[in-house]
């Protein structure tokens, strides 16, 4: 499609119009006269969510713009959103939006260009699409919302930003490699694939994706127990030489974890990515607290002369073997477990 295009042109004004409940008809300064607010706390929102700026005297905005400040500002006179929360709350709005908008708009050409009239094919996705994804968003927002909410109350840290939790990272062995085997689409295909299975196995042990890097994963359990058996389970697919799940490695950590914004902070993650980096293909290692966690061993462990040399130990379903310390970025002296099914 050539955006030059009258057809096109017009047919794009006509999403546009519906996006934004109405077509542009004011400028910046008449948007925050409308709503009460300064202009420079109004650009500075807009900043924080990714839109593009626009000179003051541009006619760029609707009476949805000014709806939207106000109901900003209601949540500042609340004091549900201060400076602080503010700003890192419309930042991740804008980036989360930003990517999924990305996405939607590509799928949506695809389905168009396939059309024998992709220009008309825009205005009936725009029309037929569009409403039942944005009910969906809403849908899936609510239902997310309930989780945490009653996950939050469940848990001992309500309240607080911080919690004990199983970090685990999921590594793909020699991606670098096979990426430059595979054309774009099948690259997009395989990842895509690993993602989803990913996905689904966390679920299914009760954890929480919180963002794929590339050829990795990262999620978070409650329970140690199942976020071991979710990354057993990972490493023992990538082994299965029929299976088209890759090859990975995967390194799990447990202990206090900060969590913002959907995002995970602390030790206890920085070690979980450590041990993934030291991890043999197919193997999962733990640190010294999921191995705690699992035996229930609290007391002090002695290092033996070579640092090695403990015998394997099975607990719960699990064998751990003590590997030898490991000096990794930001531990000088790392001590890991090798985890397997017992047996």
């Amino acid at each position: 499609m050539n955006d030059d295009d009258p057809d096109l042109s017009e047919a794009l004004d006509t999403v546009e119009r519906y996006l934004l409940g109405d077509a542009p008809s004011l400028t910046s300064i008449e948007v925050c006269e409308r709503a009460g607010v300064p202009l420079e706390a109004a650009q500075e929102l807009w900043r924080l969510l990714g839109f593009p700026h626009q000179p003051d005297d541009a006619v760029a905005f609707t009476p949805a713009d000014v709806q939207a400040l106000e109901y900003t500002h209601d949540l500042v006179e609340l004091g549900i959103l201060g400076p602080e929360r503010q700003a890192a709350l419309v930042r991740t709005w804008g980036r989360s939006f930003a990517r999924l908008a990305e996405w939607q708009t590509r799928l949506l050409t695809d389905v168009a260009l396939e059309s024998a009239d992709p220009v008309a094919q825009v205005a009936d996705l725009t029309s037929e699409v569009l409403p039942r994804v944005e009910a969906l968003q809403g849908y899936v927002w609510r239902r997310h919302l309930a989780s945490a909410g009653n996950r939050l109350m469940a848990s001992d840290s309500a309240g607080s930003d911080t919690s004990q939790l199983a970090v685990v990272f999921v590594d793909i062995v020699g991606f670098t490699s096979r990426s430059k085997e595979l054309a774009d689409t099948e690259l997009v295909r395989w990842l895509e694939y690993f993602e989803a299975e990913c996905s689904g196995l966390v679920v299914d042990h009760g954890g929480r994706v919180i963002k794929n890097i590339g050829d990795e994963v990262l999620f978070v359990a409650d329970d140690v127990a199942e976020a071991a058996d979710a990354a057993l389970t990972m490493t023992a697919r990538g082994a299965d030489s029929g299976d088209d799940f890759p090859e990975v490695r995967a390194g799990l950590a447990y202990g206090d974890v900060v969590s913002r914004l959907g995002d995970v902070f602390g030790p206890t993650v920085n070690i979980a990515s450590r041990l993934t980096s030291v991890a043999r293909p197919g193997t999962v290692l733990i640190d010294r607290g999921a191995h705690d966690a699992l035996t229930g061993d609290t007391g002090d462990i002695e290092d033996s002369p070579d640092d090695t040399g403990h015998e394997e130990r099975e607990h719960a379903g699990f064998s751990l073997r003590r590997m030898r310390r490991t000096s990794v970025k930001g531990y000088s002296r790392l001590q890991s477990w090798r985890l397997r099914r017992a047996g």
